[in-house]
């Protein structure tokens, strides 16, 4: 993956040089896009950008510019469209939408974000089959939707519930914070951790004693994915006292 995903960065680096003009890739999981951006990294000469069309999206694409072209002088919309779905009846879920699109002939690297709000679902897609979706997509699940493209700007911002959890630790080794977090033992957050099933920034980490910085997220297989805030302070038996958001 990690092999795949260099080469597909580099190809697009040097087609922007070549042709001086902005490269994209598809949309990207968060676990792509920490992998990408730590193999370019590497590279001196690579100017890359990520967007999802909105304000805290998970997916999104990597853009790379060439070097006349400033990171604020990006316009993310030449690559990305949204739509906004209304369903007649009933209230279709993610993975109704998400089943309705893909049966189309969609590829999944081409959809970003599918965003519920106001009576209405939103969603983020490439540019190059926005018009193909707004002309086809007439059903989902069991009921059927009108699609209408709208500008990006009006892609209402994401809502988020939080449960804010405090804990104490040692130190911010991530078997002790997943543990504290999600509620485990450190002997069960430690299998957990060996097991494959914990992620730091949305990369898998095998190792239980690796510390946390404040801004992390660590996410639990089965049991969701959360936030490290900033240290509450250290307690009278020198502990620290962590929080977390759990996102619900």
């Amino acid at each position: 993956m990690e092999a795949d995903l260099l080469r597909r960065a580099l190809d697009l680096s040097r087609r922007a040089e070549k042709y001086a003009a902005c490269t994209n890739s598809g949309f990207l999981t968060p676990a792509e896009q920490q992998e990408m951006k730590m193999l370019c990294a590497r590279e001196r000469d690579m100017t890359m950008v990520f967007h999802g069309g909105a304000e805290d999206c998970e997916r999104r694409v990597a853009f790379f510019l060439p070097s006349w072209q400033e990171p604020e002088d990006l316009e993310p919309s030449t690559a990305i469209a949204a739509l906004r779905i209304t369903a007649a009846f009933g209230n279709p879920g993610h993975r109704d939408f998400l089943g309705a699109i893909l049966g189309l002939g969609v590829k999944r690297e081409a959809l970003g974000d599918i965003r519920m709000a106001d009576d209405h679902t939103y969603l983020l897609c490439l540019e190059n089959i926005a018009d193909y979706l707004a002309q086809n997509l007439e059903k989902v699940g069991r009921w059927g939707v009108k699609v209408a493209r709208i500008p990006l700007s009006e892609v209402p911002p994401l809502v988020r519930e939080y449960k804010t959890v405090t804990f104490t630790v040692q130190s911010p080794r991530l078997d002790t914070v997943c543990g504290g977090m999600f509620g485990l033992s450190r002997t069960a957050a430690n299998a957990q951790i060996l097991q494959g099933n914990v992620s730091v920034n949305y990369v898998p980490c095998l190792k239980p004693d690796a510390l946390l910085r404040t801004g992390d997220v660590i996410s639990l297989r089965g049991k969701g994915k959360g936030t490290l805030l900033e240290p509450g302070g250290t307690s009278r038996k020198g502990r620290q006292f962590l929080r977390a958001e759990i996102w619900k």
